[in-house]
C-alpha cells in the first residue's frame, strides 16, 4: 500500500498550530462548519480557492477513515 500524502497538518508556526490544509491558511475546521451548516462543498471552494476539491474530499475521507477506525477499536 502506498503512502498517503498529507493533506491536512498542524504547525505550531502556522495559526498557532490550527490543523490546516496544506499549503494554505485554511482551517480544516472551517470545510467542517460550511459543511455542518448545510453549504455545499462547491460554496467552500469557492469561498476558499487555496483549497482544491482533490484536497477537500481526501482531508474528508481521512476523518472518516479516522472515525471508523476509532470506532472499530471501542
Amino acid at each position: 500500500m502506498g503512502t498517503k500524502s498529507a493533506v491536512v497538518h498542524s504547525d505550531p508556526e502556522i495559526m498557532g498550530g490550527t490543523p490546516v490544509f496544506v499549503g494554505t491558511r485554511v482551517p480544516f475546521q472551517t470545510l467542517l462548519d460550511y459543511l455542518e451548516a448545510g453549504d455545499p462543498l462547491s460554496e467552500f471552494l469557492e469561498d476558499f480557492p487555496t483549497v482544491g476539491r482533490e484536497q477537500a474530499v481526501a482531508a474528508l475521507e481521512e476523518a472518516k477513515d479516522a472515525l471508523l477506525a476509532r470506532a472499530h477499536s471501542a
